[in-house]
């Protein structure tokens, strides 16, 4: 499996804006980003987002649209599955993890892996 895109900081904040508010303008998400950047900065950063795959951009009439390609969970997903391939004790690592995680993140996980075994991942 290749390596997730990764994002800078302001990638990260132009794909929160597109992932928690939908498609929108430049315009739409600079209105939405905490500061102000200019408009070629995040015409720049939507660039970037598509060479990386994770955005996609639509003519409507006379705006262009971007909207993320993947959700962010998928995303998420996909760095951490990058992370098990690159460790050198894969066990250790997921067991690590599971140690550090929070309780109610334990009781899901415990849900869903008994669910998927009874054949049901719904």
């Amino acid at each position: 499996m290749s390596e997730p895109p990764r994002l800078g900081a302001l990638e990260t904040q132009v794909m929160d804006v597109l992932w928690d508010h939908g498609p929108r303008t430049i315009r739409g998400i600079i209105d939405q980003l905490p500061k102000q950047p200019a408009y070629t900065t995040i015409a720049t950063v939507l660039t970037n987002l598509g060479r990386k795959g994770l955005v996609t951009a639509r003519r409507e009439q006379h705006s262009t649209w971007y909207e993320a390609r993947i959700r962010r969970e998928e995303h998420v997903a996909s760095v951490m599955r990058h992370a098990l391939e690159t460790s050198r004790d894969r066990a250790g690592t997921i067991l690590h993890f599971i140690d550090t995680i929070p309780a109610d993140d334990l009781d899901l996980l415990r849900d869903y892996l008994r669910r998927r075994d009874d054949g049901d991942t719904s």
